[in-house]
């Protein structure tokens, strides 16, 4: 069973995804209904080996603060470390929620899912 707070943003990228032909948004809401195990864990090391400069990044499971980053980088977690919300932010980086990404990237071009 999935808390309200989850289905409120399932119900939101769908209606997304249809508004704005994207079909990103439609696979992060299948994602966000995963079961909890299945949710990834992602370090800051691999977002920083897999993105470049001012890169805009989905994690669809909880970012964890090991490694470092070197770089900005835009990014929507379902979840994140304090440590590494703080790498991210000291390297010039931005966190952003789900319903932010939505309405500065609609059709989510540019937007890559991580993990």
């Amino acid at each position: 069973m999935t808390n309200q707070i989850v289905q409120s943003m399932v119900k939101e990228l769908k209606s997304a995804s249809i508004k704005n032909k994207a079909p990103i948004w439609s696979n992060l809401a299948e994602l966000a209904l995963k079961p909890g195990i299945a949710k990834k864990l992602v370090n800051i090391t691999r977002i920083n080996n897999v993105t470049a400069d001012n890169d805009v990044v989905i994690i669809p499971g909880k970012v964890l603060g090991t490694g470092n980053i070197s770089h900005k980088v835009i990014l929507c977690s379902f979840s994140i470390s304090t440590a590494a919300a703080k790498k991210i932010k000291d390297a010039g980086g931005k966190i952003i929620t789900y319903s932010d990404l939505i309405s500065k990237f609609p059709t989510g071009k540019g937007v890559r899912i991580i993990g």
